[in-house]
C-alpha cells in the first residue's frame, strides 16, 4: 500500500511571495493552534515532520525560532516558544522529527550558503545550541539540509562535499541521527554507474528526490520512470534510503513568482501512484497550508478544500492508494 508518511514543516514560509495565503496565518498561530495542527498531521497516520528551518535568513535580515538563535525572534509571532511547542507535541504524538541545519545565509543563494565558511559556522553554532535545549526530546529523530541542490546529470562535487562536512559535525553530536537531504531536478538525472558511485560517496541517509509535478517540470505520467531508475542506481550503491518529495502544491501564477495553491486530488493521487512501487517512505510538501482537518481552529491556507476533503472525507483515495 502506498501511504504519506510524513510531512514538511514550519513557521513561516521562506518565499513570502509562495506563503501568501498561510503565512499570515502561522504568526498568529496560539500554541493551542500549533498543537493543533501537528495532531491534524499524526491523526492522517503520517510519523515523520521535517522542520523547514530554524532560522530563516533573507540578504538583509534574518530570524530565528529558538532562543540563542543567530537572528532576532520574529516579534510579530504569537507564540513565543514555537521550537519548545513543536518537540513537547511531537513527543506527545509520537512524531519523528527532522531539525533543519540550513538557510542560515540567504535561503536565494543555495551554494553560496553551502560553499561559504561564514555560514557554515553560524549553522554549526546554530546546531550546538539546537541539541543543547532540545537534545533530550525524544522526537529529535534527525537532522536535515534545507539548502537544495538542482541534479543535471549528476551531482556536482562541491553539494558531496557539503553534505559530508555537515555529517561530519552531526557525528561530533549526534553520532546515532540520521541526515536527510532532498534536492530536485529528477528528470535530469541521469542514474547511471556513475551516479550510483556518487551515492556511494555521500554520507547521509535518507533522499527524498523532489517530484517536480508540483513546479510543473513534469507530469505524474514521467515520475514513475525517473523514480524506477533512481531506485536501480540506489541499490546498486547500497544507500542512501530512497525516498520521495511529492509536491501537494500548484502555482497560482507564473512558477516561483505568485502564492502556492492545493493541488487537483487526482493529481495528487496520480503523484503517489508513480513514486510508490519504488520508493521507502513518501513525504510531501506540505500539509500545512494545502490541507486542513474539517473544522480545525488551525487553518491556514487557500479557502479552496478539495484536497483537504478528499484526504479527510475519503482517506483510502490519497492516504493509502494501491500500487
Amino acid at each position: 500500500m502506498t501511504h504519506i508518511d510524513g510531512t514538511w514543516f514550519e513557521f513561516y514560509h521562506h518565499s513570502q511571495v509562495e506563503g501568501t495565503y498561510w503565512n499570515p496565518a502561522c504568526r498568529a498561530f496560539t500554541e493551542d493552534q500549533w498543537r493543533e495542527k501537528l495532531t491534524e498531521i499524526r491523526d492522517l497516520g503520517m510519523e515523520y515532520v521535517v522542520l523547514m528551518c530554524t532560522s530563516l535568513c533573507y540578504s538583509d535580515r534574518g530570524e530565528s525560532y529558538f532562543p540563542g538563535g543567530p537572528f532576532p525572534f520574529p516579534e510579530e509571532m504569537a507564540c513565543k516558544d514555537p521550537m519548545g511547542v513543536l518537540f513537547r507535541q511531537c513527543d506527545a504524538l509520537g512524531l519523528k522529527l527532522f531539525v533543519s541545519c540550513g538557510f542560515y545565509g540567504d535561503w536565494t543563494r543555495a551554494r553560496d550558503n553551502m560553499v561559504s565558511p561564514q555560514v557554515r559556522q553560524r549553522a554549526y553554532g546554530a546546531m550546538e545550541e539546537l541539541y543543547a535545549l532540545y537534545g533530550g526530546h525524544s522526537s529529535f529523530y534527525g537532522w536535515y539540509l534545507p539548502d537544495e541542490i538542482g541534479i543535471d546529470g549528476h551531482f556536482p562535487e562541491f553539494f558531496l562535499d557539503y553534505v559530508n562536512a555537515y555529517r561530519a559535525k552531526i557525528r561530533t553530536l549526534t553520532p546515532h541521527k540520521p541526515l536527510l537531504i532532498a534536492p530536485y531536478g529528477v528528470a535530469r538525472i541521469t542514474a547511471d554507474e556513475a551516479y550510483a558511485g556518487q551515492l556511494s560517496r555521500l554520507d547521509c541517509d535518507f533522499i527524498a528526490y523532489q517530484d517536480g509535478v508540483g513546479i510543473q517540470n513534469g507530469g505524474a505520467d514521467k515520475t514513475g520512470e525517473y523514480f524506477r531508475r533512481l531506485r536501480r542506481a540506489h541499490d546498486l550503491a547500497g544507500g542512501p534510503a530512497l525516498w520521495a518529495d511529492v509536491e501537494l502544491f500548484r502555482f497560482e501564477g507564473a512558477p516561483y513568482r505568485s502564492p502556492l495553491l492545493p493541488a487537483d486530488p487526482d493529481r495528487v493521487a496520480e503523484q503517489l501512484a508513480a513514486v510508490g512501487p519504488y520508493v521507502d517512505k513518501i513525504l510531501v510538501y506540505q500539509y500545512q497550508g494545502m490541507v486542513n482537518r474539517p473544522g480545525s481552529s488551525a487553518r491556514c491556507g487557500h479557502p479552496e478544500d478539495a484536497l483537504s476533503q478528499a484526504l479527510w472525507g475519503n482517506r483510502g483515495r490519497l492516504h493509502e492508494s494501491q500500487r
